[in-house]
């Protein structure tokens, strides 16, 4: 299955560079490795000490971040290598400043994982989540080079315990320590035969925990929503908004205003989801020409403001969960708001958690999103007490960033 493996990867490659002449992510994709080499080679001097941190995209960047920024306080004569395996991830990060080096990882081929380790040479390697890479991790375990996943999440109907997986078992030797996320990935890596596991959390509560403190102040936000009950629906997809448009259509609360921060917002469909809304709407792109005030509806077609645009909201509906995939719940939450998702949230641990502890509901149709919103926006207390349950979560799943840090600072950099 190994010469499989890799016999496949030279035939991904191939058509990959063929495809990507057609496919704009994918020339991103293509296009981006091809300077990997020379990046690190121009970036990374010989007598470097190297911590290399591996995410997939753009969500297991949020989960490492709080990792990455206390290493960099932490560590301040190591270089930080971060790389990612998604353009939607690079794409978005690849100017953060909390790393020195930022790029693509290359395809997984033995020469390419030989290459990669050599040109950074690291300390420590930290992959996030998921992303188990069998030439990478092999190549990283014959060097002998100290190799830990954080918020790790395992699944029995993975690979790995499966009676044809041994060779995939076998590329997970090359990690030194898991970090998981849940009891049931802790005892899967034991059923096969790791003991080098420990049970830390999810990093993202540690990164939205500290969300809270930081200032959150949107003067138009503040502006928008005066005295008013305000609903943001973050991250929404088309499926989402042909729901939460029609709840809007046919509102007669006069003291309730939305804001929605879709998650495509290129002109087309933002102007689609403005001919859509009857009611009152401004875009933020043309704020300044009109009164906030007096609109009844926001649409925000920018990016990097739903974070703090959460802080002022009563009610939060995030997308995704009619779509693609659920977003962010937990970024809602740390602001102590109630939240309705779509039906499909059932890969999301910390959703699962949030709908069984009743902090988050899910909704499948139109009747019991009505339902809900009004039911929320109605009564004050119902409306509080789910808040207070999503905040509680947060704060009771602090911890991982601390733990995974100790580890460090003991048994690799100490």
């Amino acid at each position: 299955m190994y010469t499989l493996y890799n016999f496949v990867l030279i035939l991904a490659d191939f058509f990959l560079r063929i495809i990507a002449l057609f496919n704009k992510k994918l020339r991103l994709f293509v296009g981006g490795r091809k300077e990997v080499f020379t990046k690190l080679k121009n970036e990374i001097t010989l007598g470097d000490k190297v911590i290399w941190i591996h995410c997939a995209s753009l969500g297991e960047f949020e989960q490492g971040r709080p990792i990455i920024e206390k290493l960099k306080v932490n560590y301040p004569s190591y270089k930080i290598v971060l790389t990612f395996f998604s353009p939607s991830g690079y794409e978005v990060r690849k100017n953060y400043k909390g790393a020195d080096v930022i790029c693509y990882l290359p395809l997984d081929t033995k020469k390419n994982a030989r290459e990669f380790i050599n040109l950074t040479n690291p300390t420590l390697a930290i992959f996030v989540k998921y992303e188990f890479w069998p030439n990478i991790l092999r190549e990283l375990k014959n060097q002998q080079i100290k190799t830990i996943l954080v918020s790790g999440i395992f699944r029995e109907n993975q690979a790995f315990f499966k009676g044809y997986g041994s060779w995939m078992r076998k590329s997970l030797k090359g990690f030194s320590h898991f970090f998981v996320q849940d009891d049931n990935s802790q005892n899967l890596l034991n059923s096969a035969g790791f003991t080098n596991v420990e049970k830390s959390g999810d990093t993202r509560f540690d990164r939205v925990f500290e969300i809270i403190k930081q200032n959150n102040e949107l003067n138009f936000v503040s502006e928008f929503k005066g005295d008013d009950l305000l609903l943001v629906c973050g991250s929404t997809w088309r499926e989402d908004e042909d729901l939460l448009v029609e709840y809007i259509n046919n509102s007669t609360a006069k003291n309730q205003k939305y804001i929605f921060a879709p998650h495509n917002i290129k002109q087309k469909e933002i102007d689609e989801l403005l001919k859509w809304i009857t009611k009152k709407t401004v875009l933020y792109s043309e704020k300044e020409n009109h009164n906030l005030e007096d609109a009844e509806v926001l649409i925000i077609d920018a990016i990097g403001f739903l974070t703090k645009v959460y802080s002022y909201a009563d009610i939060a509906y995030v997308g995704g969960a009619f779509a693609t995939g659920l977003h962010n719940v937990l970024e809602p939450a740390t602001f102590g708001i109630p939240i309705i998702i779509g039906p499909d949230y059932q890969k999301f641990k910390e959703a699962i958690d949030l709908v069984n502890l009743d902090g988050v509901t899910s909704i499948k149709n139109q009747k019991e999103l009505n339902s809900e919103l009004n039911e929320l926006f109605l009564h004050t207390e119902i409306r509080i007490s789910k808040g207070e349950i999503s905040k509680d979560f947060i704060t009771n799943n602090v911890g991982a960033t601390k733990m995974i840090l100790a580890y460090i600072d003991k048994r690799v950099l100490q």
